[in-house]
């Protein structure tokens, strides 16, 4: 089973998309994690996130093992083959990202598009930095993550968008066990309807 996991920065997506595997008995793939490998791989070996060679290079030598970006076609391109065959090495796999449902796995068992506010998620993101010793403004974390909204929505290649068939999963008002009840009301809705069909 795989099951794809969208959204917008901060809306619990990652959260949700652990827990599910757990769940299922599915492995978990963040895929803005793979994006920061390449970037950390490059800089480490003291090189240019804009050298095109040495970005594809150090995506085709991915290690999920190793995970603790530069967007460049060909990068995309190695990302894109290893989160396919991560996906589908059998028992299957949940996935998270902005591009899941209808980019890598347009073909997905089940689509999630999880949302909720700017504000909700800046104030999401400013508590994690807070417990984890970061000072933060949330002013200013509300900011970034509006700025990423119109980045990740308006690129020209795989923008953030829901899959027409993806499931709405709006967090607003939901902590994160309410929210996790939701995801397995979809998944279990999903797998019923494809049994009685």
């Amino acid at each position: 089973m795989i099951i794809a996991i969208d959204g917008p920065a901060a809306s619990g997506k990652g959260t949700l998309g652990k827990q599910l595997a757990s769940h299922y008995g599915l492995r978990h793939l963040d895929t803005g994690l793979i994006y920061r490998a390449v970037a950390m791989a490059l800089l480490d070996a003291g090189h240019s996130p804009d050298n095109r060679a040495r970005a594809v290079a150090a995506a085709e030598a991915i290690d999920p093992a190793r995970f603790p970006a530069p967007a460049l076609p060909e990068v995309r391109k190695a990302v894109l083959a290893f989160q396919r065959s991560f996906g589908r090495t059998p028992p299957g796999a949940v996935l998270d990202g902005r591009d899941i449902g209808t980019v890598i796995f347009p073909d997905a068992d089940v689509k999630i598009f999880v949302t909720a506010t700017a504000e909700v998620r800046a104030r999401r993101r400013a508590l994690e930095l807070e417990e984890a010793g970061d000072r933060v403004n949330e002013a200013d974390v509300l900011a970034d993550i509006r700025c990423r909204d119109e980045r990740d929505s308006q690129r020209a290649v795989a923008p953030l968008k829901a899959a027409p068939d993806a499931h709405l999963l709006d967090t607003t008002h939901l902590d994160i066990d309410a929210a996790f009840r939701a995801a397995i009301d979809i998944v279990e809705a999903v797998r019923a309807g494809r049994k009685r069909g």
